[in-house]
């Protein structure tokens, strides 16, 4: 069978190292269109070491795509199947080693947990991020999240407020957006939750320096590819395992840098799943420890105005290590993929220059902590994820308007039902791992109330909020109501207080002695499917507290 997939002799069959190359490409998304390319580079790569190199694919789910309708509830599983599909391979095949390439959001933990799993030397190459794209229309740079944003504008009526000079129509300035913000390949251009797995990934160790800020279509990217053979030879030479960089240590320096640059809200979920997948303990208590003590220092989409781009030209993540290593909050002994230490890889790297105004400098914070707050309360007694900037406020309190799904609170943002003056609390129900299935992401309703100027409402969910969410937003909360959890007891006009000061999130007029006597007259519901692989999620995911990950038994 080897000879006739191309081994030449026995002596290479049996000498030459078996080295996997698992690549996310597919041609429906710009995350990961250009992936089989990259793959190709690193082949050679591969092949110039004398090593037997074999690619194969992986799946990838789009969640720019799959926003706000049915498919989305199959991308958070995704993870999880790319996650089987690489430790299938690898052991099946009997490789050696394993090279993954990754572009989109779920095909970052994706991959890590597949090569956490099998535990063989290998290396992450992320497939970059997309360039900035441009309005004609309103002679600004825009990015992904702007065409949810102008949906929601065009929906209230105010788009064509957004062009400066007032000669484009509301049809034409939606129709330029939607063309013109994404202009090529690469994963979405703000710290968006793609680019914030990469920045973690890296930091992690698993890649080599630069990896998460290089631009897919880059000469860097390119150079990086070409080194990937190098860099796995280093990887067996000298036994460098993915549970060897997987370590307590490495995760808190995630946990630093997610904090630092402000990182997307799932990340919290990924970082969580990968701790799981390589037996480190982490919990949400982690993640409140190290915001607490970490300043938000990147002024970076989505809550800021700056790409991944534009850190990379400023430097890029090794830049960022370089200052918070110096600042004493990155622990640089950590050793990654190259045989080196962070600190000895970044040592050479250029400082982020003087002026830059990407990221600001450690004694002049956006935040003087970080953006991730843990909430807990009645309404979240296993928590919840919120991300505080500090352009929303620490405080929020207002009515509980209840939806059992995403969708039915869409329809009712398009009907103009939700008034602009009272204060609104949003809840979104029956979209957590069991319940959705699939926890799907809400950026078309987070979208729409950003673009639609809502200033007086915030959105609680047990689902997940894009990375590309910005507002006042609370989600991932635990216990789900699918199981009976405290948010399925909600209903119409309770008063919900969102304290993030006091990482609080709670029902402050419902007793816990009224909450289980709504509980006791609570059904389950049935599951909305009952085959195939969502079912099949849906009865193995654990809560998101503990990653939503489906081998926990």
């Amino acid at each position: 069978m080897l000879y006739a997939a191309g081994v030449p002799d026995e002596e290479a069959m049996q000498k030459s190292p078996h080295v996997g190359i698992a690549s996310a490409w597919w041609e429906g998304n710009p995350c990961n269109m250009h992936l089989g390319d990259l793959g190709k580079t690193i082949k050679d790569s591969v092949d110039r070491e004398g090593f037997l190199g074999w690619r194969y694919n992986t799946i990838g789910v789009s969640d720019g795509i799959t926003m706000g309708n049915e498919g989305m509830r199959f991308s958070l599983q995704s993870r999880e199947i790319i996650a089987d599909s690489i430790e299938t391979v690898t052991c099946a095949q009997a490789h050696d080693a394993c090279i993954v390439v990754p572009g989109c959001d779920k095909n970052m933990p994706g991959c890590v947990m597949g090569i956490a799993r099998h535990n063989r030397p290998s290396v992450v190459v992320y497939g970059g991020t997309q360039r900035g794209g441009f309005s004609k229309t309103l002679q600004k740079p825009i990015d992904m999240n702007t065409p949810s944003e102008a949906r929601g504008a065009f929906t209230l009526g105010t788009l064509k407020d957004w062009s400066k000079d007032g000669k484009y129509s509301a049809e034409e300035i939606l129709s330029d957006i939607e063309k013109h913000s994404v202009p090529g390949a690469g994963a979405c251009g703000g710290m968006y939750t793609a680019n914030s797995l990469a920045t973690v990934i890296e930091t992690l160790g698993l890649t080599l320096p630069g990896s998460s800020s290089a631009p897919a279509e880059s000469p860097a990217k390119l150079r990086e590819c070409e080194r990937i053979g190098e860099t796995i030879r280093i990887c067996l030479e000298k036994n460098i395992r993915p549970r060897d960089l997987l370590t307590k240590k490495a995760f808190e320096n995630a946990l630093v840098m997610i904090m630092a640059v402000g990182g997307s809200t799932n990340s919290v979920l990924h970082v969580l799943a990968m701790a799981k997948t390589a037996e480190i303990n982490l919990t949400l208590d982690d993640f409140q420890r190290v915001s607490n003590k970490t300043p938000f220092i990147a002024n970076m989409a989505p809550s800021g105005k700056h790409t991944m781009e534009d850190l990379f030209n400023v430097g890029g993540i090794p830049s960022v290590m370089k200052l918070l290593i110096a600042g004493g909050l990155l622990d640089g002994t950590a050793m990654t993929v190259t045989g080196k230490s962070l600190a000895e890889n970044v040592e050479a790297w250029p400082s982020l220059p003087q002026g830059q105004e990407v990221i600001r400098s450690l004694s002049n914070p956006i935040k003087s902590s970080g953006h991730i707050e843990i909430l807990r309360g009645n309404i979240a007694p296993g928590g919840a994820v919120a991300k505080i900037t500090g352009k929303e406020g620490l405080h929020f309190e207002g009515k509980a308007r209840v939806f059992d799904k995403e969708e039915f609170l869409c329809t009712a943002l398009d009907k103009g039902e939700i008034p602009h003056d009272e204060n609104i609390v949003l809840v979104v129900r029956y979209e957590g791992p069991k319940g959705g299935p699939g926890m799907p992401e809400q950026l078309r309703a987070s979208g729409t109330l950003k673009g639609g100027g809502f200033t007086n409402v915030a959105l609680i969910t047990d689902g997940r909020y894009s990375g590309a969410s910005h507002g006042f937003i609370v989600g991932h909360i635990v216990p789900e109501a699918a199981v009976g959890g405290p948010i399925a007891a909600i209903r119409d006009g309770d008063i919900i207080r969102i304290d993030a000061e006091n990482n609080k999130i709670e029902m402050p007029h419902v007793s816990d002695e009224e909450i289980q006597e709504r509980l006791r007259a609570w059904k389950p519901r049935r599951l909305p499917v009952t085959r195939g692989t969502l079912a099949k999620y849906a009865h193995l995911v654990s809560n998101a507290s503990e990653g939503a990950v489906t081998d926990l038994f």
